[in-house]
């Protein structure tokens, strides 16, 4: 089946060292593409949002990137700063450190104190779990407890980890996710073919920075 990717995809640029015309660049490219939003840090958020006025794409940033393991005070500070800067959803790297110590009342707590200020804010938030390093319970357990708090999306990776994105993460997402709680795919989607399969398995955006590449059927070169 053929999906329109253009649709899906998130126009990523999260290299640190990266400059402001990289960001206008990157939100040109997101309007002219008919990509659904662009991800920056949150230095740029201010920017991006003033540079795709009038425009119908959305701005996302990172919270807590790449490693998640910020204090959960620090992940609302960031989130809080990010919606008074314009985001209009936030990705956010859960604490798999915690994971991995199999402290999953802080991972329901992270979340569950993060919840009340997006929703107040009407804003959308994708929880990033880093599936290339988690085992299949750990991420069926995140989809339990994510499902539960009412999170918009579960984001597959950041792209920092040794393995993004996969087909196998996103379908058992899928099948241990509420219907309602939709799925993005990053790390690693660099050409049109495993772009078209990860939204076969159940993604509906694509974090990536190779965008205008997948939606013209081609392969990229690029990191993300």
């Amino acid at each position: 089946m053929k999906h329109n990717i253009a649709a899906a995809v998130d126009h990523t640029l999260l290299k640190p060292g990266m400059l402001a015309s990289q960001v206008e660049l990157l939100c040109e490219e997101a309007k002219t593409q008919g990509f659904t939003a662009v991800c920056v840090p949150p230095l740029f958020v201010k920017q991006a949002k003033q540079a795709l006025e009038g425009s119908s794409v959305k701005v996302a940033t990172v919270i807590g990137f790449p490693f998640g393991y910020s204090a959960i005070e620090a992940k609302l500070a960031e989130t809080l700063l990010a919606i008074v800067d314009g985001a209009d959803e936030l990705d956010v790297v859960i604490n798999f450190t915690a994971i991995k110590n199999n402290d999953w009342t802080f991972v329901a707590n992270e979340i569950n104190h993060l919840m009340p200020v997006i929703t107040a804010n009407n804003r959308t938030i994708k929880v990033i779990i880093e599936s290339g390093v988690l085992t299949d319970d750990e991420i069926i357990k995140c989809c339990e407890i994510y499902g539960a708090a009412g999170v918009h999306f579960m984001k597959t990776s950041t792209g920092y980890a040794e393995k993004g994105a996969s087909v196998h993460a996103v379908e058992l997402m899928r099948k241990n996710l509420p219907a309602h709680i939709q799925i993005k795919a990053s790390g690693g989607i660099r050409d049109a073919a495993f772009a078209e399969a990860l939204m076969d398995a159940g993604a509906t955006r694509l974090g990536t920075s190779s965008g205008i590449a997948l939606a013209q059927g081609k392969a990229s070169t690029t990191q993300y």
